[in-house]
């Protein structure tokens, strides 16, 4: 049943970043109830889909969940779901807070009916700072974290996204370590607390963790950045046949390379390899005469030179590729399952282990309100309530789709 067993999880995010946080709190146990708007989460729509609203992203961001529609702006649907919360432990969002507020659903609004709860909200930038009300997308915070501008000091002054949502991602996995910390926290004294996690003070942290440089010093001692990372030819090396992806970085590695490849004096005759601060004060010329050396040799034969001498090396995949990978194979780590209503389809299993209390996808991605009766039923609401709250469109129950047909 997972670790969090018996924590309850209204979740009321969308699109990404709060749906992907979510997920991985029901796959570690949690009952995440899912609540979407009539006109349903946005990223049912992206990609190609056997059945409309039921998209790859969606899948692959909402497993572990039931469902409910509610009409939040309707007075009822707003009650509907301060019952939900009344025996909840978290309530997620990832709406600007005015949102919420207007919504009638603030802090004060539900801590007001359950003082236990961990009311955690995902947004563009602190509630403290003039940024404060401004909306945001991944990309926006790409730029703002530095990310486009590290690339054009790569790729010859043109600035690039990461091809990935990876803000939205990152602010999820930091969203779900301080929805945990904040549970533990209720633990100890029997309270419980609004926790904000901003998007930009999160991906600036993660981004300048690296790239501070001399800007950590006051003065600063340089204009910031890696040198390493910000190498132009630091990127998977061109093969004969291919590309693959190595990382020669400590004194061992080198020894290690330079041997396997019939030049075991290079380290030593040649001072820019002869030591880790040399190899960082010179790595530009380090990785091009990297880039010369890997043309030499196919892929595979790299692939297994590399593992026989112990240097850390992968192939470089691409989408189809990852699927074959050996390692993830045997690990089971892809696996087609019977969805019951899009039929089979590629899923991917829960990354880390437990030894007492595993953890793993407790329910397919649902339907669109698949669960509207069952959680209102749970929350108390008698048939006569469910049955009005239906009729009058507050409430609305799934579409039901033939798995025959998909």
């Amino acid at each position: 049943m997972g670790p969090l067993r018996g924590i309850r999880i209204i979740d009321m995010t969308t699109v990404l970043m709060g749906p992907y946080a979510t997920q991985m709190l029901g796959d570690f146990g949690a009952d995440v109830i899912k609540v979407e708007a009539p006109e349903g989460d946005l990223v049912r729509k992206i990609g190609p889909a056997r059945h409309d609203g039921m998209g790859p992203i969606y899948l692959n961001a909402n497993r572990s969940k039931r469902s409910i529609t509610l009409d939040l702006k309707q007075a009822e649907g707003r009650a509907a779901l301060l019952r939900l919360c009344a025996d909840a432990d978290v309530l997620v969002y990832n709406v600007r807070a005015k949102a919420m507020k207007r919504l009638g659903l603030s802090y004060e609004d539900v801590s007001a009916v359950n003082p236990k709860i961990v009311y955690a909200g995902m947004f563009g930038y602190g509630q403290d700072g003039p940024y404060a009300a401004r909306p945001a997308y991944d990309d926006l915070i790409q730029g703002g974290a530095t990310i486009p501008f590290l690339f054009s000091r790569v790729n010859e002054g043109q600035p690039r996204y990461v091809p990935s949502a990876i803000a939205d991602r990152v602010v999820g996995l930091a969203a779900v370590g301080a929805i945990l910390a904040s549970i533990v926290e209720r633990e100890r004294t029997g309270l419980g607390q609004r926790v904000d996690i901003p998007m930009f003070e999160t991906m600036v942290s993660f981004v300048l963790g690296d790239h501070m440089g001399g800007l950590t010093f006051e003065p600063p001692l340089d204009a910031g950045g890696y040198s390493r990372q910000l190498s132009p030819d630091r990127r998977p090396y061109q093969t004969k046949d291919g590309y693959v992806c190595a990382l020669i970085y400590t004194d061992g590695h080198w020894q290690r390379f330079f041997a396997a490849i019939g030049r075991p004096e290079m380290p030593a005759a040649d001072p820019r390899f002869a030591s880790f601060v040399s190899r960082m004060a010179h790595i530009d010329e380090v990785y091009g005469e990297l880039t010369r050396i890997f043309l030499t040799r196919t892929s595979a034969e790299w692939l297994d030179l590399l593992e026989e001498a112990d240097v850390p090396a992968m192939p470089m995949y691409d989408f189809q590729g990852v699927l074959q990978d050996p390692h993830l194979v045997a690990t089971d780590f892809f696996r087609v399952v019977e969805h019951p209503s899009e039929g089979a389809i590629r899923t991917m299993a829960v990354p880390a282990k437990w030894s007492r209390s595993p953890a793993g996808p407790a329910r397919h991605a649902p339907r669109q309100g698949e669960h509207s009766e069952e959680v209102l039923r749970e929350a108390g609401f008698s048939p006569e309530e469910i049955a009005d709250l239906l009729e009058r469109g507050i409430a609305r129950t799934a579409v039901t789709y033939d798995p025959a047909q998909a």
